[in-house]
């Protein structure tokens, strides 16, 4: 397997271990060993290097620049771009690459050990943390997450809640739907989460937001109330009064990319999400609309003075 892209660099699925070593040992020394400091002996992985499959990232003019491995125990790991070629999609292609290949091999679920500083980066493609953080790898902070593969995946508790909004707002293009009792505290006034919408916004998204409690928000301040009002084009705000919409506990989040995260009590973050569901995704909006349409305008939040 070889995918091309159109930023200058190419992605190859390494069929012959021996001879792409080399080229696997260039990128992960550079990256772990001389830059993070990790003890040479502990990132060599002699015995079990052999038996992972392995992806290599070349730029234009066939240099490594990149690679990732997934290990016989299915995780994905030593994932790794060099320092001149990170935020350019180098990593992403990576990790899709080894997702495309364990799905490839039918496997339902792919984890990994994510550094503390590329949480983002992974909850971004649909991974989930869980259990607490711990040290490896000669020290570094580190915190393991998952994905399941062609189910939905559960969402417990905050830090997992997060990630899963994380994901969403990452793989949205234009446009946002979300049913909320008031604003989810401790999730949509997140800093993380209030600079991915407002970079969705100022990319031209819109976000439909549907209330059961308008005033609660507009008491505390809400940042997203204050957010809006400065990109008043992009967000719109409604309050749901009929009895029958009133009596759903859900809430839940749309992307217009087959993406959904859904709470079937809106108070609690435990619930559900995947990235990758059209049906549910369209169910979901099916149930949105025809709410949107008889709930009232929230004007109350344009004329706030925050």
């Amino acid at each position: 397997m070889s995918q091309a892209t159109p930023a200058g660099f190419r992605v190859v699925a390494v069929e012959d271990y021996a001879a792409a070593r080399p080229a696997l040992r260039a990128v992960r020394e550079a990256v772990f060993v001389r830059e993070q400091n990790v003890p040479l002996e502990l990132e060599l992985d002699a015995e079990r290097d052999p038996q992972c499959q392995h992806v290599l990232a070349f730029d234009a003019d066939g240099e490594p620049i990149g690679t990732g491995r997934l290990t016989p125990d299915r995780r994905i790991g030593r994932m790794a771009v060099l320092a001149a070629w990170r935020g350019r999609g180098v990593g992403e292609a990576l990790l899709q690459a080894l997702v495309a290949r364990a799905r490839a091999l039918g496997w339902r679920e792919v984890s990994l050990h994510s550094q503390a500083s590329a949480i983002g980066f992974y909850a971004r493609q649909g991974f989930l943390p869980f259990g607490p953080r711990f040290e490896e790898a000669g020290g570094i902070e580190h915190l393991a997450m998952y994905r399941l593969l062609g189910a939905a995946n559960p969402v417990d508790g905050r830090d997992a809640a997060a990630a899963a909004l994380t994901g969403l707002l990452a793989q949205a293009r234009r446009a946002l739907w979300i049913y909320s009792r008031e604003l989810d505290p401790g999730l949509l006034d997140r800093a993380d989460a209030l600079a991915a919408l407002r970079r969705f916004a100022v990319d031209g998204g819109q976000v439909r937001v549907l209330l059961h409690d308008p005033a609660a928000p507009q008491r505390a301040l809400a940042p997203l109330i204050g957010l809006s009002q400065r990109l008043p084009t992009a967000f719109e705000f409604r309050a749901v009064e009929e009895t029958v919409d009133q009596n759903d506990p859900a809430a839940y989040c749309i992307n217009d990319r087959e993406g959904w995260y859904y709470r079937p009590l809106g108070h609690r973050f435990d619930g559900e999400t995947r990235l990758d569901d059209g049906p549910r995704a369209r169910q979901l909006r099916a149930r949105f609309e025809p709410v949107w349409e008889r709930a009232r305008p929230c004007t109350e939040f344009r004329a706030l003075g925050i």
